[in-house]
């Protein structure tokens, strides 16, 4: 019975005639890559359509004493299959299978079809073997250094680029774990085959990207309120398309998300505290590969503050002297802490700070726009201007006559004129004799005075708070009296008269028109009798007199206002 012999490595060798265990190697335009149920693995990227080229047992390159097969797939017939050697066409319409017995470089395709990838078999005494599959980052990949037939191998040394590795000289094999980017070169062994030192042939040795490194991606100045999905954006490998990674988010160094299988981090609603600077990392399942993307700056952006307005009480910003005025300012859209500012045009001073603005005992300074700003520390908003109107109530209200004498004649015109001290327009005026309204307006006119004059008069100020008069103000002015006395050619006007002595000049008036009606009826009996040319003659006695007298007004009558709430 035929006994495996092992070599140096613990592997066992293979006996002449023997053949080595099924395993089926891909070599395509991608490359080698495993069959037998592993994932198949691709070296390189060229088209799709390139007829593939297995090779057993799965090493490269081949060696000759291992009774190398080799297997052409790919579209098209089988039988169609053209095989190519060193570069030459090598029969057509062959098997799509044969066992090489040359150390030659093989290709082979089929119609419509690329050419395979080139096999190369060696006879050599040193052959340096690589893993026919496609080698990415994380991969464990052991190189075989390996003598003809098997032969007894010893003090063996590794090269990349011609530069010795150092290890162990008992060791013919070389373990790179897990691979990396920079393990990529021309590999070769040298060693003492037998009792001969011998030199392989160089090999070279490519490692693939398991991903690409990663892209952050996301808007850099979010608003406030708003969510935030940042991209952790990493290519996988063609080669292996589906490996898994998973991905890991920092802020400022701080991990906020992951590890987890998705590429991308949601953020439902963003906060000034969550600007920073970003970062994600893609690793693959079990570390062995990290890849790290630059930082991305996320700066989150407040919502300038908009729809700043303005309201007053009492409305529309219209109060009376010494009363209290209450401004509110409000902002509709913006992300806070905002801040309050109130401004008064032509004033350098503020006002005040804070939503709201309370002006105590309001002056007539008072008066003027009033505006609002809004600010976020980035920007500022600015309401309409509000004018504040400042109304003085009417007081002092007062009746000058003219012509200003105090006498006048019987028959002549008067007119009174009405006026206040102090009091905001717009101010109406209404006249009242012996307490009946007669007329409107700041001017009475009184034609060819007579008797049905007698009387007092006072005028009536008023103005008005609010658009629709919600308080009302009035001022009355002292009473002025229009008096007749008998038998003066003057009338006199009396200011201030007071009712008792009023009511007594109407009596006395009442007393002279009797007095009168009798007269005239004595002078009709006189006119029936005869005439003495030397008795005196009695005429009609006329309203020849009005007297005005003044009445100190009290300090009381400076606001003698009613308030009439409607």
């Amino acid at each position: 019975m035929r006994e495996n012999k092992t070599n140096s490595n613990g592997n066992k060798s293979r006996q002449p005639g023997e053949r080595w265990p099924q395993q089926r190697v891909t070599a395509s335009a991608h490359g080698w890559g495993h069959r037998d149920g592993r994932e198949a693995q691709t070296l390189s990227l060229t088209g799709a359509q390139t007829t593939q080229l297995l090779v057993e047992p799965p090493w490269r390159p081949a060696a000759l004493w291992d009774r190398v097969t080799l297997t052409c797939q790919g579209s098209g017939t089988a039988g169609a299959t053209t095989w190519y050697k060193d570069g030459q066409r090598w029969g057509q319409q062959g098997r799509d299978h044969l066992i090489v017995t040359e150390c030659r470089t093989y290709r082979c395709d089929r119609p419509g079809t690329r050419r395979s990838p080139p096999v190369r078999v060696l006879d050599d005494p040193l052959v340096l073997q690589v893993p026919a599959r496609a080698l990415l980052e994380g991969d464990t990949v052991t190189l075989r250094c390996r003598g003809w037939q098997e032969i007894h191998l010893s003090r063996v040394r590794f090269y990349r680029d011609e530069k010795d590795l150092a290890g162990s000289l008992r060791r013919t094999e070389l373990s790179l774990s897990p691979l990396q980017l920079h393990h990529s070169g021309r590999y070769r062994c040298e060693g003492l085959v037998g009792s001969s030192m011998s030199r392989s042939a160089a090999v070279p040795v490519t490692v693939h990207e398991l991903f690409s490194v990663p892209v952050l991606e996301g808007p850099p100045t979010p608003t406030e309120g708003s969510p935030l999905t940042l991209s952790c954006l990493s290519t996988p490998s063609p080669l292996r398309p589906r490996a898994p990674l998973l991905h890991v988010f920092y802020r400022d160094g701080q991990v906020v998300g992951g590890p987890q299988g998705s590429p991308q981090l949601l953020v439902p609603t963003m906060g000034v505290s969550h600007s920073g600077n970003y970062g994600c990392e893609v690793h693959s399942q079990g570390g062995a590969v990290r890849k790290s993307s630059a930082r991305l700056r996320v700066t989150v952006r407040r919502v300038p503050p908009s729809g700043v307005s303005l309201s007053a009480q009492p409305p529309w910003g219209q109060v009376a002297l010494g009363d209290s005025l209450v401004l509110n300012c409000s902002v509709t859209m913006g992300t806070g802490p905002p801040s309050f500012s109130w401004h008064r045009e032509g004033s350098g001073a503020l006002p005040g700070t804070g939503p709201c603005l309370e002006l105590c005992h309001i002056g007539d300074n008072d008066s003027g726009q009033y505006q609002c700003r809004v600010s976020d520390g980035d920007s500022v908003a600015k309401s309409d201007p509000l004018n504040v109107t400042v109304l003085v109530p009417v007081a002092n209200a007062t009746i000058t006559p003219s012509p200003l004498s105090h006498q006048v004649h019987a028959g002549d015109n008067v007119t009174l004129s009405c006026s206040v001290q102090v009091g905001s327009g717009p101010v109406t005026f209404t006249w009242l004799h012996n307490g009946q309204e007669v007329a409107r307006g700041p001017l009475l006119e009184l034609r060819d005075i007579n008797v049905g004059h007698v009387g007092t008069y006072q005028c009536v100020a008023t103005n008005q708070l609010g658009q629709d008069g919600q308080r009302m103000f009035r001022a009355l002015s002292p009473e002025l009296a229009l008096e007749v006395t008998p038998g003066s050619p003057w009338v006199t006007v009396a200011a201030g008269v007071s009712r008792a002595l009023l009511f007594l000049l109407l009596l006395v008036g009442v007393i002279v028109a009797w007095h009168r009606w009798h007269r005239v009826d004595a002078r009709k009996h006189q006119e029936r009798a005869p005439q003495d040319p030397l008795a005196p003659s009695v005429e009609d006695p006329q309203a020849t007199y009005m007297e005005l007298q003044r009445k100190p007004w009290e300090p009381s009558d400076i606001y003698d206002n009613l308030h009439q709430k409607l």
